[in-house]
């Protein structure tokens, strides 16, 4: 019990970010969705299509650089295109709760719009959480801590030091890891 309580504390944070976050995200997506449907008079479905897409945008990098920084980075095209994926899949999840609603249900009034759009996006939102921390924003010591390690060993260099994944191929071996997760040389075990 007292681990399940200490787990949870641990997560507050975490969830606090990722709720700031998601609600300034679930403005760009409800409002724009709202605005190009009922004041421009864009379709339900495009209408949505588009401010998700704006929203991913600003969630991707709050995301990658505040709420998840003190996870494991993978690199930014594979991180990236698992981040878009995921929130295709959200993305379909409110859509599907929006054409139920429209279509399925022949509600077609402003206000089941916005209902059956919350609604999608709380479900997709739930979705998309657990799914980034599983395979977006990646936890220390799971399996990308292993490859990562994998890796290290590869990039040893001349010299016996070594650099992590976080660190390789960016310049001066800045990478977007807070300075306190990088390997440091001397803390490294030599191979």
């Amino acid at each position: 019990m007292a681990s399940l309580r200490r787990r949870f504390a641990e997560l507050i944070p975490e969830l606090a970010k990722f709720g700031i976050v998601g609600v300034i995200g679930s403005v760009i997506d409800l409002g724009g969705a709202a605005y190009l449907h009922g004041v421009v008079g864009v379709g339900p479905m495009v209408s949505k299509g588009l401010s998700i897409a704006a929203a991913t945008v600003f969630t991707y990098l709050g995301s990658r650089f505040w709420t998840f920084r003190h996870r494991v980075n993978q690199a930014l095209l594979r991180e990236g295109a698992l981040f878009a994926a995921l929130n295709i899949v959200g993305l379909a999840i409110a859509e599907v709760v929006i054409a139920c609603t429209s279509y399925g249900l022949g509600m077609k009034s402003a206000l089941a719009y916005n209902a059956a759009s919350i609604a999608g996006t709380g479900l997709g939102t739930i979705f998309r959480y657990f799914s980034y921390k599983k395979w977006v924003f990646l936890a220390p010591g799971g399996p990308a801590a292993a490859a990562e390690a994998a890796v290290s060993g590869i990039l040893v260099g001349a010299d016996g030091g070594a650099a992590s994944a976080a660190d390789h191929g960016r310049p001066g071996g800045h990478g977007y890891a807070p300075r306190h997760e990088r390997l440091d040389p001397a803390d490294t075990p030599r191979r």
